[in-house]
């Protein structure tokens, strides 16, 4: 940081292009660790200020709300899962194949199927609409880019069956992800007690069952 973007208060608002760009960067890049450590719902604004050293009045200059900085980690999430996912459908010829790239490459992705949980619950309702704009152009690239590659891999499929597919893998992602994640005290209580086993699920297993469960009725419709 030069002399002219510091100040014996802290950092002042970034100048250049470049800077701003950086600025936003450190910003993402740290609520997307705390979201990771933490869970997304626990992460406050003052949480991922003082993470990147700033102080939150200066950090509004960059993000209007905590919502409008994990809505954007929500719309690179999926631009980081579409291409692996596609990848892996177009190597599949079945039902269970395709069910089963799905839920592994959301199994991998805790932080995505978090994101996902909070995007309808909170993340779209404390933004401007331009922020809802672009994430939902983001998630609507993503989809119909994955229902080709789905319908490539299982040409009997229709594109609407597809779609559907995507949506809800991604729904239920979302929340086998919260109900898999307890916190601890919890998940020993579920441990603890034979009443309670339902309630301690394993995602991926769980996930691959229901999509492949679907495509086959789709597929014979």
């Amino acid at each position: 940081m030069t002399q002219q973007e510091t100040s014996v208060s802290g950092p002042r608002r970034a100048r250049s292009p470049e800077a701003k760009a950086a600025r936003e960067h450190a910003i993402l890049d740290a609520a997307r660790a705390l979201g990771r450590e933490r869970g997304i719902r626990t992460v406050t604004l003052t949480d991922i200020a003082d993470a990147v050293g700033m102080h939150k009045s200066a950090m509004l200059r960059y993000f209007e709300t905590r919502e409008e900085i994990f809505l954007r980690l929500t719309a690179e999430a999926w631009r980081e899962w579409t291409p692996v996912l596609c990848e892996r459908v177009r190597h599949a010829s079945t039902a269970d194949g395709v069910a089963a790239a799905f839920a592994s490459t959301l199994a991998a992705r805790g932080a995505f199927c978090d994101l996902l949980a909070q995007a309808p619950l909170n993340l779209e309702r404390n933004v401007s609409i331009e922020a809802v704009r672009s994430y939902k152009l983001t998630s609507g690239e993503s989809l119909a880019e994955i229902a080709d590659a789905v319908r490539e891999a299982l040409p009997g499929l229709s594109d609407p069956a597809a779609r559907d597919l995507v949506a809800a893998a991604t729904s239920l992602a979302g929340t086998f992800w919260q109900i898999s994640t307890p916190p601890p005290e919890i998940a020993e209580l579920y441990r603890s007690d034979p009443r309670l086993g339902h309630a301690l699920i394993d995602l991926e297993p769980r996930l691959r069952r229901i999509l492949r469960t679907y495509l086959t009725g789709a597929l014979a419709a």
